[in-house]
């Protein structure tokens, strides 16, 4: 059983920081790689045609082993929005088709669909989230919602794991089923669970895993994975450059111009992917989320939450079942009357940092955070509704 990791982190005590979902902090590990690589070049001539490759390679091991997938199939990426560009420069679909997405979905797995919709006559088909105040209901409704969207004109379907705004969970089972029922390519947003939420790309079989390095998976900023399916394989990426194609490795042939790329998801790698400080980081991240295993961030967060839900629910706040969430990332919604403006004043004077995304206050937990951060969350909210 995973205990509270708080020492591992340099967080201040006055803070309570319940917001992995916007940004994780830095573990001390991660920003000890990060100022050794910064320490290591001060001499780049001890950084060889080798470590161009080794690390990033590393990398894309670990990150396959978390998701139960092969590193071949792993590309690296600089942020989300280029991951989903690459699916989207690789898929075709005709005028009269359509591409499903979320209502309220995070605008990098939108703003591409709405350009190839544009570009293709496709439509955009945009699932909304029905209305309801009985919150188990509505999980079901919204899944029920997104199955009878997907048809034999479906030709594209981006969605994430769990909603960004309030942690909503889909049913991708159910959705993969369907996709594969009419030959519609999954799209799969992992930012806001992949490293905190246990997910099988061998067990899920999406088309495509795109996944954001500085939340859940607690590496820096600028820096994204990607697990691509064999509808990918033959791909083209978005940029030709030099270290994507094969025989890169031998720097003194590099004038020797290669019409074929690196195997593998390694076509679709961003120029300079070996970036020396951010790659070092991201495999230290990496390695430690590995340790922690997504399983037992779960079951840590769940354990640190439960204790709290009945107090959250009766001090008039709406808060979905376990069941319908993960534990890691809750949205509370208003009662009637109620004040965000208030409750972000209640929660400022404690020293809770939340997000608020769309009418919900996001809450996003971590094995960093502990029973005291719980409660003064709580207490805010008990105050905000009292007054």
């Amino acid at each position: 059983m995973l205990s509270c990791q708080k020492s591992s982190f340099s967080l201040d005590p006055d803070v309570h920081y319940l917001n992995c979902a916007y940004m994780s902090p830095l573990s001390k590990r991660v920003e000890e790689a990060g100022m050794a690589a910064v320490r290591g070049k001060r001499t780049p001539w001890e950084i060889t045609p080798q470590d161009f490759f080794d690390t990033p390679e590393r990398v894309r091991e670990t990150f396959a082993s978390l998701i139960e997938g092969k590193a071949n199939d792993i590309a690296l990426f600089p942020s989300v929005s280029y991951g989903i560009a690459t699916a989207a420069r690789n898929l075709h679909p005709k005028a009269g088709q359509n591409i499903v997405v979320l209502h309220e979905q995070f605008p990098s797995n939108v703003y591409t669909w709405m350009r190839l919709s544009e570009e293709t006559g496709a439509d955009v088909r945009t699932v909304y989230r029905p209305n309801g105040t009985v919150l188990s209901e509505v999980h079901e409704a919204w899944n029920q919602a997104i199955l009878q969207a997907i048809d034999a004109s479906t030709a594209v379907v981006a969605i994430p794991i769990v909603h960004w705004a309030d942690g909503t969970r889909f049913d991708l089972e159910a959705i993969q089923h369907r996709c594969h029922r009419f030959g519609a390519a999954l799209i799969v947003d992992g930012t806001q669970s992949i490293g905190a939420l246990p997910f099988s790309v061998s067990a899920l079989r999406p088309d495509a895993l795109i996944t954001a390095g500085y939340k859940w998976l607690f590496g820096p900023y600028s820096c994204a994975l990607g697990w691509m399916g064999p509808r990918f394989a033959e791909g083209f990426p978005i940029e030709e450059n030099w270290i994507n194609r094969k025989g890169s490795e031998q720097f003194a042939g590099l004038v020797d111009y290669e019409s074929d790329y690196q195997p593998g998801a390694r076509r679709f790698d961003v120029g300079e992917k070996s970036n020396f400080i951010l790659m070092p980081m991201l495999l230290a991240a990496l390695q430690e989320v590995s340790q922690w295993t997504p399983e037992a961030v779960q079951e840590y967060t769940g354990r640190l939450v439960a204790p709290f839900e009945d107090r959250i629910r009766e001090a008039g706040y709406q808060l979905a079942p376990a069941s319908t969430r993960g534990a890691h990332l809750f949205g509370i919604r208003l009662a009637q009357g109620q004040s965000v403006a208030g409750v972000r004043q209640a929660l400022s004077e404690r020293n809770v940092s939340v997000s608020v995304r769309g009418n919900a206050i996001r809450i996003a937990p971590h094995v960093y955070n502990d029973e005291a951060d719980m409660q003064a969350l709580v207490d805010a909210l008990e105050s905000a509704a009292a007054a």
